[in-house]
């Protein structure tokens, strides 16, 4: 997502998942911290999961499944147990968006993490063991993430509900992030000062 583009909406996404099933993932695993230096979003995606997937010398490690999906098709992770856990840093759900990311789907995602993805586009998604054990088990299969009605759909399995909180829910519904929301909002702020101006004092 560029700097300077609008955050795409989030209605409906339907997408297969990658699985991270580690416990305990946090963000500077997601984007060490030495790529902390940037204040731009563009290209942080090749930083994502960046010792993971790249050896010292900066060559790819072929067996990494982040270089073995097409970020496209693969849009959804599936991440294990307090994920996002650690320092708070903006550029972990910037990295994620980045390399094509959409939503986090884990059983437990840590508070800050969520705060921070929520305000750039990424959707963090909090489902039961059971929940996750299933989508575990067909990684192949597309799943079907539905802000518009708060659940996941996956083959002929019963919805899964999930919650977001309104606020941000509303801000990725509509594509835009919280200044956006408030530039939104302008004329009525402009309109509400003029009516304040011509009361009599």
């Amino acid at each position: 997502m560029s700097d300077t583009a609008r955050p795409e909406p989030f209605t409906v996404l339907t997408s297969k998942t990658v699985i991270l099933s580690q416990s305990n993932i946090d963000t500077d695993q997601i984007i060490p911290a030495r790529f902390l230096t940037t204040t731009t979003r563009d290209g942080l995606g090749k930083a994502a999961f960046y010792d993971w997937r790249y050896e010292a010398d900066g060559s790819i490690k072929p067996e990494a499944v982040l270089n073995r999906i097409d970020p496209a098709e693969h849009r959804i992770l599936l991440a294990g147990h307090n994920f996002g856990c650690g320092s708070s840093r903006e550029h972990a759900p910037w990295a994620l968006a980045d390399y094509g990311f959409r939503a986090v789907v884990s059983t437990e995602i840590a508070d800050i993490f969520t705060s921070n993805a929520l305000k750039n586009g990424v959707l963090p998604i909090v489902v039961d063991q059971a929940v996750w054990d299933d989508l575990a088990a067909q990684p192949d299969q597309p799943v079907t993430i539905d802000l518009e009605k708060n659940e996941i759909r996956r083959g002929n399995a019963h919805p899964v509900p999930f919650k977001v909180e309104p606020f941000a829910r509303q801000c990725l519904l509509n594509g835009v992030d919280t200044l956006g929301w408030l530039q939104s909002k302008l004329p009525d702020i402009e309109a509400f000062e003029a009516s304040r101006e011509s009361e009599p004092a």
